[in-house]
């Protein structure tokens, strides 16, 4: 297994709760590199099968230029050659992860560093599928104000759900988060929260390097200087990341969400948001209407989401082969030759 400071970092939560911030504070550590969402993870691991056995290295060529190729994922934001990248895929050991872990480790080595990781607000719901890939992981969970994370999404030109969807969402990040923190324990998952990063960067991140095993890097409070390289102009939602960071945006729900959905918020999150120390006022109660609207979201969600998890149950009864990353691991170094 790598040592504890070559371990995958995965940048999770709620969308909306400054992930891309983060993303870019740890990628401005000199030893991380983390890109922007890739977007290819989760669809490989879903599409594993129809891959095939991929100890053939015909395979391990098709996966690796369905990777490079697909327009639907990110990879050409990656500034990657390719082609290179297809040919070490097919040298890589023949597992998913390992193919995968091939396109990160790749990304890192670009800007001269050992350690990778990924960001996506959705992979919350997902680390049990990461941790099949990399089981060493290290995740790093980012809690934001519910209502803020509400009211910044439904004023996102990408976002084509309701704010009922949104509560739900940051409710479901809450609820995960607190499974992880059992099952994986502190060397594993960690939390904080925006609104701590934000008042005070290079002490959260001090304590973040802490549980990454790195040392603590000062440029990392300052992440505009590689927002303004890395950060497309036509993701405008994301021009903040080009200031210097400020809480200036903490607590700005209070003007942008409407009476009802304040109400219905903080009776659904309620006890969640204190938990993590937010203020809630509860006084209004929402209507019958809308907590009868929130609860057929959620049991819509809820429904999707056991579907999604009884389907990938089925899936690794029949998987063609390990997914785990096997990158590193001495009795495949030197040995990608003898693989036909």
């Amino acid at each position: 297994m790598p040592s504890q400071t070559d371990r995958p970092i995965f940048v999770i939560g709620c969308p909306r709760s400054g992930t891309t911030l983060l993303q870019l504070m740890l990628h401005s550590h000199p030893r991380i590199a983390i890109p922007a969402e890739t977007r290819f993870l989760l669809p490989a691991y879903a599409s594993r099968r129809g891959f095939g056995d991929l100890s053939l290295a015909d395979n391990r060529r098709a996966l690796a230029e369905w990777i490079v190729g697909r327009k639907e994922t990110k990879f050409h934001d990656l500034g990657l050659d390719a082609d290179e990248v297809v040919e070490e895929i097919v040298a890589a050991p023949p597992t998913l992860g390992s193919a995968l872990g091939t396109v990160f480790r790749a990304y890192a080595r670009r800007f001269g560093k050992p350690r990778w990781g990924d960001k996506r607000p959705s992979y919350f719901k997902h680390v049990d599928v990461l941790r099949r890939m990399w089981p060493d992981a290290q995740f790093v969970h980012l809690i934001r104000d519910g209502r803020d994370c509400v009211a910044s999404l439904k004023e996102m030109p990408w976002y084509t759900l309701d704010s009922y969807h949104a509560i739900c969402a940051w409710r479901e990040a809450i609820d995960y988060g607190r499974r992880y923190a059992r099952r994986l324990g502190p060397g594993s998952y960690y939390e904080l929260q925006y609104e701590r990063l934000v008042a005070d960067p290079a002490a959260e991140l001090a304590g973040l390097c802490g549980f990454l095993g790195e040392d603590f890097d000062p440029a990392m409070t300052e992440p505009q200087e590689i927002a303004r390289l890395t950060v497309p102009p036509k993701k405008r939602w994301h021009d903040r990341t080009q200031d210097p960071v400020t809480p200036g945006r903490v607590g700005s729900w209070t003007q942008r969400l409407e009476p009802w959905e304040i109400a219905l918020a903080e009776a659904a999150l309620g006890s969640r948001l204190r938990a993590y120390g937010y203020e809630v006022d509860g006084s209004d109660r929402p209507s019958a209407s809308h907590r009868l609207r929130l609860a057929r979201v959620a049991a819509h969600r809820r429904s999707v989401q056991r579907k999604r998890a009884f389907r990938d149950l089925l899936v690794r009864h029949c998987e063609p082969g390990p997914v785990d990353c096997r990158l590193g691991l001495p009795e495949y170094e030197g040995s990608a030759h003898t693989l036909v």
